[in-house]
């Protein structure tokens, strides 16, 4: 049976108004009009007659109930009933790929909300909020879309396949101004719902060969608007409708079939749904002799520029061929591949797939990084030895080596030496340490702030090198945020470090760990830290340091007493003791210093290092960990992105 819109006015047409929108038509001998009984028999409204009897309409099918339970038959079921009863079959496939791809893209969006922009993510939650959507609606049956720019003849292929003038055909133009559907078996009303067909437009197909195909059972097929049409309103359904069908059928004719607009606008944006494509060259009877073969192979030409892979020599991709809808040319092996396509049973999740991958395509800028960027075990160490530069903990273990030795010199060295010393580092004009001081400019020291934040800024730049915009901006945002208040905490453990003790001298002060000389913190201590330890051989040393100091006094005084006469003369002894005094002073002291030298470079070291390993796990907490835990995130939807595109069919 076939229902037509009000625009269908043949000779002999009837008219039926309700109290709703719509207007049924028939054939008839003459012009009748009769009232219906309400919007409901003008959506289902259509026209025909079969056996001198109305078949069509919620009236007729009522009265053809009406006669069945009067003869004692099954009544057929009306449409009231058929919406009383459960027509559809959810769409939720057990099996494949598609499940565990749509679970990747949601937890992917979620994961990315805080790192990226709403633009960004908004064609991946289309994409699932439409497959959300079509998953709840049947999955018995498949929609298809035919589209094609004006006088193409999309409508006449649409009615050859539906085997009656469904839909408008002729010279004026725009001829389709709506979506028309024809659906060959019930249960289609939610997915005609969400494509906003009215029901006034939505058709069945006429008693007949066409409409008991049973390759067509399930098939729901749209005639869409010219989508080249000079009415913007029609433009924009076209574009809504085909965002929302299973599969397209494109209808090319020898006159517009390399029309920029439709590659440019629709088939090269869709070439990664080319399974799911028919691109269909009508009009060849128009052609003379090889001419038809000529155009069809340029057409293929122009598909493959587009990047759409072309379903040939049995491999996956778009349907090409070519046809007369007029003369009938051709259709027959549309119809036969059309009805394979639709019981297969696959476009659905075919379209939703390629939806996927072309989202997933959209993404790749800001999830696919170019190397591989990270923290690696080099990088962390340069940083801490950048920090460890910026808290001075090399002059730190410098100081204290010096501070050991310094105390061994008091202990084991000679008094005059000590006593030189004390003289020599009073401050005076011209001492050793005012030179040393006035060797490095002030200027060009750098202050531990500007050491700590080059620190941060190398290992960021190194953690965010070739990661996508978005993420590279976070990790430098990690590590600038937790870089806040670093100089400061490195300077208070500089001060708590176990370092050893100030020693004064004179007027000036040597600088410990907290405050060493050349030092870019240059913190007071805030407490005085512990002294070095003391071997346990210094008391023999200093004992002996001490006998050699009394033997040059006592050698000394011996010769004095000779010299003025209080004791008998007799050089050679008392110069021979004091000589062993002035002899082995320094000889003890050299031994001392020699004994030392190791104890004193381990005890700097391990003084370097407490500090280094404390700069160390300062920084680690406030800025290589917070990045850490950015990269970690990236990873995650990383891998989420890896499993969306892991089973791309479009090979995207």
């Amino acid at each position: 049976m076939t229902a037509v819109t009000d625009e269908d006015q043949g000779p002999g047409n009837v008219k039926g108004k309700g109290k709703g929108e719509g207007e049924g038509e028939g054939e008839g001998e003459g012009k009748s009009r009769g009232r219906g009984a309400g919007a409901g028999a003008s959506d289902g409204a259509g026209a025909g007659r079969k056996d001198g009897r109305w078949d069509d309409g919620l009236i007729a099918r009522r009265a053809a109930a009406a006669e069945a339970r009067e003869a004692g038959e099954s009544a057929p079921r009306t449409p009231d009933q058929d919406e009383a009863q459960p027509q559809v079959e959810a769409y939720a496939p057990a099996d494949g790929p598609l499940p565990t791809r749509l679970d990747a893209l949601r937890e992917l969006v979620g994961l990315s909300r805080a790192r990226l922009d709403r633009d960004t993510l908004a064609e991946a939650g289309r994409v699932l909020d439409e497959a959300a959507a079509r998953q709840r609606l049947s999955s018995r049956h498949t929609v298809i879309a035919i589209a094609g720019a004006t006088g193409s003849g999309k409508s006449t292929l649409f009615n050859a396949l539906a085997g009656a003038p469904i839909s408008d055909t002729g010279l004026r133009r725009p001829t389709t101004s709506q979506p028309i559907a024809c659906s060959w078996t019930d249960g289609a009303a939610g997915l005609l719902d969400r494509l906003a067909v009215p029901g006034r437009l939505r058709r069945r197909p006429h008693p007949g060969p066409a409409a008991f195909d049973e390759a067509f059972q399930g098939l729901v097929l749209v005639d869409l608007p010219d989508h080249d049409s000079a009415a913007t309103e029609h433009r924009d359904q076209v574009d809504r409708v085909l965002a929302l069908v299973d599969a397209v059928i494109w209808v090319v004719d020898p006159e517009k079939y390399a029309d920029a607009a439709l590659h440019e606008r629709y088939l090269r944006p869709l070439a990664g749904h080319a399974e799911v494509t028919f691109v269909v060259l009508n009009q060849t009877d128009r052609l003379p002799g090889e001419a038809a073969d000529l155009v069809l192979d340029d057409l293929r030409r122009l598909l493959d520029e587009d990047g759409i892979a072309l379903g040939e020599h049995g491999e996956p991709g778009a349907t090409v061929m070519s046809l007369s809808a007029l003369t009938g040319d051709g259709v027959p092996e549309l119809r036969e591949m059309v009805g394979r396509f639709v019981q297969d049973r696959t476009a659905a999740t075919r379209r939703l797939s390629a939806d996927i991958d072309a989202a997933a395509a959209r993404l790749r800028p800001v999830y696919v990084a170019e190397g591989r960027p990270g923290l690696g075990e080099r990088a962390r160490e340069e940083f801490t030895d950048r920090l460890a530069e910026a808290v001075g903990a090399a002059a730190a273990g410098q100081a204290a080596e010096r501070e050991w030795r310094r105390n061994a010199s008091r202990a084991c060295g000679t008094p005059w030496l000590r006593l030189w010393r004390w003289y020599e580092n009073r401050g005076l004009p011209g001492s050793l340490d005012r030179m040393g001081q006035a060797l490095t400019p002030p200027e060009e020291e750098l202050t531990a702030r500007q050491r700590v934040e080059q620190a941060v800024r190398i290992v960021a730049d190194g953690a965010a090198d070739g990661l996508p915009g978005p993420w590279a901006q976070a990790v430098r945002e990690a590590a600038f945020t937790g870089a806040r208040g670093l100089p400061e905490a490195l300077d208070e453990l500089a001060v708590k470090a176990e370092a050893p003790a100030p020693s004064k001298r004179g007027g000036g002060t040597e600088a410990g760990p907290a405050s060493v000389a050349g030092s870019p913190l240059g913190a007071p201590p805030g407490g005085r830290p512990a002294k070095p330890p003391r071997p346990k051989w210094w008391p023999a040393a200093v004992l002996a340091q001490v006998s050699m100091t009394l033997l040059q006094i006592f050698g000394g005084l011996w010769l004095v007493g000779q010299i003025i006469g209080v004791l008998e003369p007799g050089l050679v002894t008392p110069a021979l003791i004091m000589l062993a005094g002035v002899v082995g002073g320094p000889l003890v002291e050299w031994s001392c210093a020699a004994a030392i030298r190791g104890p004193a470079r381990r005890y700097g070291q391990d003084a370097e290092r407490r500090l280094r390993e404390a700069a160390a796990g300062c920084g680690r907490a406030r800025v290589l960990d917070p990045v850490a835990a950015e990269l970690v995130r990236y990873r995650e939807v990383r891998e989420r992105y890896v499993t969306v595109t892991e089973f791309s069919t479009t090979g995207r």
